[in-house]
């Protein structure tokens, strides 16, 4: 579909929407360009406040995955009508302090009337047009890390189902509540070559568009993915959200391999890690920088399928 939308160049365009990348970034001048996103959705845990700090999270990460600094946020709403007007006064307040955690401030937003609750940001970042970071660089030799655990999908349908333990709910949640600022900041002057957040998509939807779009094969170790308390459990007994079935319909003819860990492999994240791609010295000196990362693969000459599992 995309493919038949008018593309009208333009040099400033630095990243469109041609590479499924991030988010887009426009250069304003020689040493500035936008970064610019947008990500909206509906609950994911029941605490209204929790929600909206999250979903600020969420949206806030396409901007770190670029290299950019966050300057400003509109909101999103769906809400329907005059009800529980003290809950979405909750939500928006949760938003509002993690865009001020970030260092960024809400412009103002728009509203319309929905039966089903959505929220989230369109976010304006900054960014220097040559530190900019996109998913489409990663080269053979490369070692691929990790920086959040997987499974926010799967806990989160559990939850729904009422077999989550609570302990495992606030283990999800801590690191969806947890910017991916620090994790981006790590990078510094690195040699990195490719970074995507991983959310919607799944880890492998997202090493899938690094993969196609670096002209690589990325080679995961399912054991070697760090999956959150619990999820493991709740995919094989049966808590299979259903983005992580149109995942894996949509991609499963791109993988080589397999694994008895599959299905959280194409889970859908909510305010994921950052995947990124690197020298493996630079990745040893982005491990001792950030601790939370950790190597689940490496990079290798395209073969006959963009991603392999094992």
């Amino acid at each position: 579909m995309l493919g038949r939308i008018p593309r009208i160049a333009n040099p400033n365009v630095l990243v469109g929407f041609d590479t499924a990348d991030d988010a887009g970034v426009y250069r304003v001048s020689p040493h500035l360009a936008l970064v610019q996103t947008v990500d909206f959705f509906t609950p994911i845990v029941d605490d209204p406040f929790t929600f909206g700090a999250i979903a600020a999270a969420n949206s806030l990460s396409d901007v770190y995955a670029m290299g950019g600094k966050p300057l400003t946020a509109l909101s999103i709403l769906c809400w329907p009508g005059p009800d529980d007007l003290d809950d979405l006064t909750e939500i928006l307040k949760g938003g509002a302090e993690k865009i001020h955690e970030a260092g960024a401030v809400v412009l103002g937003g728009h509203s319309v009337n929905d039966p089903e609750i959505k929220f989230g940001y369109a976010v304006t970042g900054t960014v220097n047009p040559k530190r900019v970071k996109t998913n489409t660089g990663a080269r053979a030799g490369d070692v691929l890390l990790l920086t959040k655990k997987i499974g926010t999908g799967v806990i989160a349908t559990a939850l729904k189902k009422g077999v989550a333990k609570a302990e495992h709910v606030d283990q999800a949640t801590q690191s969806m509540l947890t910017l991916n600022r620090a994790a981006a900041e790590a990078m510094g002057r690195l040699e990195v070559h490719s970074v995507t957040d991983v959310t919607g998509f799944g880890l492998l939807g997202h090493a899938r568009e690094m993969a196609l779009g670096s002209g690589v094969t990325l080679e995961i170790d399912s054991h070697r993915v760090q999956y959150f308390d619990g999820a493991v459990e709740y995919a094989k007994s049966g808590a299979i959200p259903g983005g992580l079935k149109n995942n894996r319909e949509f991609i499963a003819s791109c993988v080589e391999g397999s694994s008895e860990l599959e299905d959280l492999l194409y889970d859908p994240q909510t305010s994921g890690g950052l995947l990124l791609a690197l020298p493996e010295t630079d990745a040893a000196r982005y491990l001792r920088k950030y601790s939370g990362a950790y190597p689940i693969g490496r990079v290798v000459e395209r073969r006959e399928k963009p991603l392999r599992i094992s």
